[in-house]
């Protein structure tokens, strides 16, 4: 059993109840969750759960807390994929406040009026970060566009989490390419930011950046540990011991067989607390 039961940090679980699930099921994700992962019901809403549902499941895996996104997906064509209320996480969050944290979610169409929203669901709803999406937006992660919700966050002090690496939806994977976040690293050095998912296939770009940049952080989300790069297990034991961060991309994943292979890694007790809990809870504050 991993020596963190009781206090992991999920940096990454996406809504759970049947009216969230259900934006997910209705896009590509759904899509690719059956075509890639044989899961035709991975975003079935009858899977859903209430907060009270959810928390107990939190409790069973020893899993202290999770952030939400209010996930905005958009697609190059002009729609969105996937458009989660923000009112809906903060509802959701305010059932359970000391367990489930929400993250604002960014979408450059809404311009200064999206970076007013996003300053409303820290101040006002305690969420305790934005999260980026980025490639339905053709726009890449450093596209002058973003730069005014980065900036927002540094002035609130709280991290941006986006997924970077390939996108396994039919959309241009160049949108999240690592070392893009060079670019926002350096101009914006008061802003901690993660770079979700690894990073896969380009997962030693990020491990090279979050070594260079002391606001940039390696996110362990969403890809199965068991299929972890070498370079990324190494990075985790050694000099990326305090830069690293573990989240599920629930459903993508579930605990009981991510926590399994944790365990299977026999990492050094220490470096697992850091990883499944302490990184984060120095890095979000919680």
């Amino acid at each position: 059993m991993v020596v963190s039961d009781g206090k992991i940090i999920d940096v990454w679980c996406n809504v759970f109840t049947t009216e969230g699930t259900e934006l997910y099921y209705e896009s590509q994700a759904q899509q690719v969750a059956a075509r890639i992962f044989g899961k035709d019901d991975m975003y079935d809403p009858e899977q859903g759960m209430s907060a009270d549902e959810f928390v107990s499941k939190m409790d069973e895996h020893g899993i202290d807390q999770v952030f939400v996104p209010a996930l905005k997906f958009g697609n190059p064509d002009g729609g969105m994929e996937i458009d989660v209320p923000h009112e809906m996480v903060a509802e959701l969050a305010s059932q359970h406040p000391d367990r489930i944290k929400g993250m604002a979610g960014i979408n450059p169409r809404e311009g200064m009026d999206g970076v007013a929203t996003l300053e409303e669901y820290v101040e006002d709803y305690g969420f305790v970060a934005a999260l980026l999406e980025p490639y339905g937006w053709d726009r890449p992660i450093n596209h002058r566009q973003y730069y005014p919700f980065y900036a927002k966050c540094a002035e609130l002090g709280v991290p941006v989490m986006m997924q970077v690496g390939h996108s396994a939806m039919k959309m241009p994977s160049k949108m999240g390419k690592p070392l893009l976040l060079d670019d926002i690293a350096l101009d914006f050095p008061e802003l901690d930011i993660v770079g979700g998912h690894t990073g896969w296939p380009w997962s030693k770009e990020l491990e090279a950046l979050a070594w260079k940049h002391d606001n940039l952080y390696l996110g362990a989300t969403a890809h199965a540990p068991k299929y972890w790069e070498e370079n990324v297990v190494n990075f985790i034991k050694s000099r990326g011991r305090d830069k690293v961060v573990f989240g599920t991309d629930y459903p993508v994943l579930d605990y009981p067989e991510t926590l399994e292979q944790i365990d299977e890694m026999g990492l050094d007790p220490a470096v697992e607390r850091k990883l499944l809990y302490e990184n984060a809870r120095d890095l979000f504050g919680v």
